[in-house]
């Protein structure tokens, strides 16, 4: 016998009501979240995606476009137009492993390296724009790991 989740007995009927969907809840939210990035990241010269790929290379150089898909839940189809307006814009460059020449190999520029320095003051600006206390953010992060885990298992 199979225990239903109480969440579940306690809404047996879903609601096709917008706001009560999760996913309009998420999208909403992230649709906010890029407003306040897309103002400080113009500074520096990046989109939110192509931030996210220097985060990756700045936790650690010289990785290959698979390693940097894997990170951010990218195909190369999606990865590669964005790795080659960072490699145009002078921030990465990309070159054949010589073990297997279908492999390409992302490094960080001098200036890529330099871009981290200014980029310290974004996640900062990004908290004080949320008004949450750093325990609701942890918690928030936690929560939407644990959902993202989840939703991943069931696709």
């Amino acid at each position: 016998m199979t225990t239903q989740r109480t969440s579940r007995s306690r809404n047996p009927k879903p609601s096709l009501l917008l706001s009560e969907q999760l996913c309009f809840a998420l999208y909403s939210t992230m649709l906010a979240l890029n407003k306040v990035y897309r103002k400080l990241l113009r500074k520096l010269g990046l989109t939110y995606p192509q931030y996210l790929v220097m985060l990756v290379l700045w936790e650690r150089d010289e990785l290959m476009v698979s390693e940097i898909g894997t990170r951010l839940f990218l195909d190369s189809t999606t990865l590669t137009p964005l790795l080659k307006r960072l490699e145009a814009s002078g921030l990465i460059a990309r070159t054949r492993a010589a073990s297997d020449e279908r492999q390409v190999i992302i490094t960080l520029t001098r200036q890529g390296r330099a871009l981290k320095q200014q980029a310290q003051e974004v996640p900062g600006s990004v908290f004080c724009a949320t008004e949450c206390t750093p325990e609701e953010l942890v918690s928030m992060r936690d929560h939407l790991l644990l959902l993202r885990a989840k939703l991943f298992k069931n696709a």
